[in-house]
């Protein structure tokens, strides 16, 4: 069993090409995923595959330089920017003769670390067992010779199968749980439809500066960190707009690429704020040089948890940065569809509670659609 080093990871990053292009900006995006988890960068390796190798990912001599990098860099930790399945991450770590994560698994670690309530402990619980219970087979040399001694030899199919049952039982306590918030939820949700509240709800892709433009419109103090999931618990409050009618804005988790769906699963009653709001904001980091692929990995988290009818206003948040002005842009029939905006300056943010104020103007009779709502239960 390999230990964790009590000064922190030195961890080795790992980004293949596979076709998809644009290494540099995957390499950099897990290098902020592998310090937002803890660890400190040792070094990097890349390289391109037309396929996966079954038995590595990597293929034999990658994993021969990988295991010198590794070895030459003190890095006691090598994480890859891929899903590894469990024969492939239990070769890599008897290959490589250290701790070897992959890109969901670091994901899941990096919510159990920023996960604040009771609710958002297990959301990240229940998706940490789900993705650990799809191991089991395929790691249980690994863990058998982490649980031999006295006391605990033994046929391992035994084992395997208390720990499948183990597993099974704690999902289903915490699905029960869970249900009980998405129950809690939908009372308040139609609490807020009786009162004639409209409910508009932040989306975006990590460390877009959802929270911080959160804080400009409401007036709040939630946690704006430079930091990838800075925010992971749903934060409700009301937003004043002149003229129009009552808003309560909701600050929700970031999405990112390749978000594991076990995560999204166990988020659901989380995002159901966004599948059941009057209006998404979808803020985009407009200085993000990816930020075409930013917005097309958020778009399909949005179609995965039914949110994609959803009507929607673009924000192109830290135009600053961009080098952009602060405006709107209306589509031919003068609907306004997004806003150019710096939520840190507060530039452009009178023009986005002016596109409030037109999309809710005050005296329009409250229509809903008959979307379902969406609980714990939907999809997983």
């Amino acid at each position: 069993m390999f230990e964790r080093p009590s000064g922190g990871d030195r961890a080795l990053l790992v980004e293949l090409d596979l076709g998809e292009g644009r290494v540099a900006d995957r390499l950099a995006e897990l290098a902020a995923l592998a310090t937002s988890a803890g660890a400190s960068v040792a070094g990097t390796v890349t390289g391109r595959r037309r396929r996966p190798d079954p038995a590595t990912f990597a293929g034999k001599g990658k994993v021969e330089e990988i295991a010198g990098l590794r070895r030459s860099a003190n890095a006691d930790l090598v994480i890859f920017d891929h899903p590894l399945s469990g024969v492939q991450q239990r070769n890599l770590e008897q290959a490589l003769e250290c701790r070897v994560v992959d890109r969901a698994s670091l994901i899941l670690d990096i919510f159990a670390l920023r996960a604040q309530s009771r609710e958002g402990k297990l959301q990240v619980e229940l998706a940490q067992l789900k993705h650990m219970a799809t191991r089991l087979v395929g790691g249980w040399t690994h863990l058998e010779r982490q649980r031999g001694g006295i006391g605990l030899r033994g046929p391992g199919e035994t084992q395997l199968e208390t720990d499948r049952r183990l597993i099974a039982q704690r999902v289903r306590f915490i699905n029960e749980r869970l249900r009980g918030v998405a129950r809690t939820r939908a009372t308040q949700s139609r609490t807020r439809q009786r009162a004639a509240v409209r409910t508009v709800a932040l989306v975006g892709y990590t460390n877009a500066g959802k929270s911080t433009l959160f804080n400009r419109l409401t007036g709040a103090r939630a946690l704006a960190a430079d930091k990838l999931f800075a925010t992971l618990d749903t934060t409700l409050r009301r937003v004043h707009v002149p003229d129009a009618e009552t808003i309560v804005v909701s600050d929700t988790v970031g999405f990112i690429r390749d978000l594991p769906h076990d995560l999204i699963a166990a988020f659901r009653a989380t995002l159901a704020e966004a599948a059941q709001a009057d209006l998404l904001l979808h803020v985009i980091d407009a200085s993000a040089p990816d930020r075409d692929d930013q917005i097309a990995a958020v778009e399909a988290v949005l179609e995965e948890i039914g949110a994609s009818s959803v009507p929607q206003i673009r924000v192109y948040n830290k135009c600053d940065a961009a080098g952009s002005d602060a405006g709107v842009e209306r589509d031919p029939c003068g609907n306004i569809t997004a806003v150019r905006a710096s939520a840190l300056t507060g530039d452009g943010c009178a023009a986005l509670r002016d596109a409030l104020a037109e999309r809710f103007p005050l005296g329009e009779a409250h229509v809903r659609d008959s979307r379902p709502a969406v609980t714990a239960e939907s999809g997983s």
